[in-house]
């Protein structure tokens, strides 16, 4: 089954989306905790919480989003900033479904197949992409070309990665199809899209491109432009 996340980003206690990662342009949704509850009532089965404020190394959210694991009863993926095992073991005992892994953290690509090999489905490895090159959001870091570091990844054994093309992220200005077949024409791993959803087209589209597990969505939920129970009945259907 295709399946959808939707998007919480955490900074400084409270909820917010960014529009390409740029944290000058940012909107104010209150308490995350609330939200979450607002996306579990609508029907969802999954929530993607991100520190904003790890991802940005200015501070960290750790204890909210630990709070708001043990508070909800659905699968939660952590994300944002998550380049150390200490904060992989922290969200997975506090309930976590799992983690997924910065794009900085591919600096290190020997400690991230240890990672692999050493928490195999708990971690997804995220891949911020601009063109084809890694460019971590929130970081200084360019890597190598995406192709090539999956290549060597799929070898380590990953299980997920999220893809993310940065100059679509929180632009509404639909996924980039053509950058996901062609990650997934080098991995047999699942592969879950992230940025750019503006419609249920949109939605649709990604689920029928065959080669995609599921969909993360942010701002398309916050502005309006469907509702998360419309979406669920896009995909699956």
């Amino acid at each position: 089954m295709f399946e959808l996340l939707p998007a919480v980003d955490v900074e400084a206690g409270k909820a917010v989306r960014l529009s390409q990662g740029k944290v000058d342009e940012e909107d104010d949704y209150g308490s995350p905790l609330e939200v979450v509850r607002q996306f579990i009532a609508s029907g969802s089965e999954w929530i993607h919480l991100v520190d904003l404020d790890a991802a940005y190394g200015r501070g960290t959210n750790a204890d909210l989003l630990r709070q708001i694991v043990k508070s909800v009863n659905v699968k939660v993926q952590i994300s944002g900033g998550v380049t150390d095992e200490k904060a992989i073991r922290s969200a997975l005992n506090a309930g976590a479904s799992r983690v997924n892994l910065s794009t900085a953290a591919l600096a290190d690509l020997e400690w991230t197949e240890q990672i692999i090999h050493s928490y195999g489905d708990f971690v997804a490895v995220g891949l911020d992409v601009l063109g084809h090159t890694l460019a971590a959001r929130g970081t200084s870091y360019k890597g190598p070309d995406v192709l090539e570091v999956v290549e060597r990844l799929n070898k380590a054994g990953c299980a997920r990665y999220i893809v993310t093309d940065v100059s679509r992220d929180g632009m509404m200005s639909g996924a980039n199809l053509q950058l996901l077949r062609e990650v997934a024409d080098h991995t047999d791993a699942a592969i879950v899209s992230s940025g750019g959803v503006s419609s249920l087209a949109d939605l649709k589209d990604l689920a029928a491109l065959g080669v995609v597990e599921g969909a993360i969505v942010g701002k398309a939920l916050y502005r309006g432009a469907f509702s998360l129970e419309q979406a669920l009945a896009a995909v699956r259907n």
